[in-house]
């Protein structure tokens, strides 16, 4: 069996943290219960370079081999009916011809978000000085914003050894330490992405 590409938005331009991306995102599909069905993860960089990627992907897909995926960061709330139309009200992305609304997924608002699910494994990470309550207390994940979300982990991170939250040296380690049944609990879109997956 041919395993589907997944083209994430992350890892930047340095191989070092393109490997812990992708080691993050198998960690965390693993434990969501995909083991034997894993995709193949293709750490991207940009956003922009993931849909690039994939429309590129979709473009030479033959019928022998698994439907291509994308997933990237929202950046914001999502109020259109599906993926496609959000892609295209806010970055302009054309939903590539043969591609379907299955094979775009968002993190809403961002990857980050998933991490408020899952607070204990949040603290477990950073440690003593760990403060819970600078965290966004809305239980509905996807409704907080970007920017208080980042903030929110970078303040209670603060007092801790790591002195705060950085994207790419924190990220992907706490990708992998979630959980991710909290994680589909609270996040509709987290949950139509590891369905569509075990679908697949």
């Amino acid at each position: 069996m041919v395993s589907r590409r997944l083209y994430v938005e992350g890892g930047g331009d340095s191989k070092a943290l393109r490997t812990e991306c992708r080691r993050g995102f198998s960690e965390f599909l693993r434990k969501a219960g995909l083991e034997g069905r894993m995709p193949r993860i293709v750490a991207s960089g940009s956003r922009g370079n993931a849909y690039d990627s994939f429309r590129t992907a979709v473009s030479a897909t033959s019928s022998n081999s698994g439907s291509p995926m994308l997933l990237v960061d929202a950046e914001g709330p999502v109020t259109s009916a599906g993926p496609w139309d959000h892609l295209h009200e806010r970055d302009c992305w054309v939903r590539p011809q043969g591609a379907g609304d299955e094979q775009c997924h968002l993190m809403v608002q961002c990857m980050e978000s998933w991490f408020l699910a899952d607070r204990l494994s949040l603290a477990g990470y950073f440690g003593n000085g760990f403060r819970e309550s600078a965290l966004p207390g809305n239980p509905a994940v996807e409704a907080i914003p970007k920017a208080d979300v980042l903030d929110g982990i970078d303040q209670a991170a603060r007092n801790t050894s790591k002195g705060g939250y950085s994207k790419g040296e924190h990220s992907f380690r706490l990708l992998a330490k979630v959980d991710p049944s909290r994680v589909t609990t609270v996040s509709p879109w987290a949950s139509r992405f590891v369905a569509a997956l075990r679908e697949g």
